[in-house]
């Protein structure tokens, strides 16, 4: 190698170091700034976050009054993206969604259609309440989710970029609700479940949320920084063995490759997408956690809520008591 092209190489190691930097300081500017309004929910934060900055869609999933539409809401504001919010209910219908085209007469007698934008015409979207929608309702979302545009009456629209979509979902034993097909399941990066808070956060919560002043939410970035972010994320270096981790666990997850005493528990298992999903989130975590390569501690970390939407347990499984995080948990501990 020439000197002029040790210069240029060096030079380019230098641009990419630095632009590191002020992405990670500008997510932990973010961070900090959604933790200003959202308290004692630490992980769920990360995981969200995470989600976006992976370029990705989150499906949060957690009973009523978690703050998982406070969180979406705040993360629209902190990141600097054009949020809108879908109320899902039974009756709603694609068209609500996606938009329509309507028919209009101009002052020259002429009619014409227009194509009348939905409210997933945004960089952020809020589905409130996913499972409330019927099914029909629901798979309006697929193509927006994973090709980034929709098709009405045979025309093609293209939707903002950056595009996310952050679901809420009660949990399905709830009356009212319909499950998520697999298929739309698969397009969710992670899914994130929200449990209670403790005590000290839920005191937090109560005296801080209750008085005169509310804490609101502050832009820390924009649509442009977070696309440079999200790019970044795509060349953070992942070493052989992280990889190797990546594809043993995704693997050892499905029925015909799962260790034999596992092999019985599980009824189908997560497809080369949960691959994908786990080798961008370890090298998101590692960004949002300062470092610029990812560990088997993250593959390890982020198996559950990459893993567990894109599997089942057989019946026996079920009758037994196991769960698909202590299925999960099973495989992970094989990592080494």
């Amino acid at each position: 190698m020439t000197r002029n092209a040790t210069d240029t190489a060096e030079s380019l190691d230098t641009m990419i170091a630095r632009a590191a930097e002020t992405a990670v300081a500008e997510i932990e500017q973010a961070r900090d700034a959604i933790h200003s309004v959202i308290f004692g929910q630490a992980d769920v934060v990360d995981h969200a976050l995470l989600t976006v900055l992976c370029g990705g869609h989150g499906l949060l999933v957690g009973v009523p009054g978690l703050a998982k539409t406070k969180l979406v809401e705040t993360m629209g504001t902190v990141l600097g993206l054009d949020a809108r919010r879908v109320q899902f209910t039974p009756d709603l219908m694609p068209s609500d969604i996606l938009g329509a085209e309507v028919l209009e007469e101009q002052a020259d007698g002429r009619r014409s259609f227009r194509f009348v934008r939905g409210p997933i015409f945004a960089q952020l979207l809020m589905a409130d309440e996913i499972n409330r929608a019927s099914p029909r309702t629901q798979s309006a979302l697929l193509q927006a989710m994973q090709e980034h545009h929709v098709t009405v009456a045979g025309q093609r629209h293209d939707l903002p970029r950056p595009f996310h979509v952050l679901a809420t979902q009660n949990p399905l034993e709830q009356e009212g609700t319909y499950p998520l097909p697999e298929a739309q399941l698969d397009r969710f990066l992670m899914q994130i479940d929200i449990t209670y808070p403790d005590r000290d956060a839920e005191r937090r919560i109560v005296l801080e949320t209750t008085g005169i002043e509310d804490v609101k939410p502050v832009p820390v970035m924009t649509a442009e920084s977070l696309q440079t972010a999200q790019r970044l994320v795509r060349r953070v270096p992942v070493g052989d063995s992280v990889v190797d981790a990546i594809i043993d666990l995704v693997r050892s997850a499905r029925p015909e490759d799962a260790p034999k005493e596992i092999a019985n528990l599980i009824s189908w298992g997560p497809g080369p997408r949960a691959s994908q999903a786990l080798m961008l989130a370890v090298r998101g975590r590692a960004l949002l956690q300062g470092r610029f390569a990812p560990s088997i501690d993250d593959v390890a970390a982020l198996a559950t809520p990459i893993l567990k939407h894109r599997m089942a347990l057989s019946f026996a499984a079920r009758a037994d008591g196991e769960t698909v995080e202590s299925v999960i948990a099973r495989l992970v501990t094989r990592l080494g």
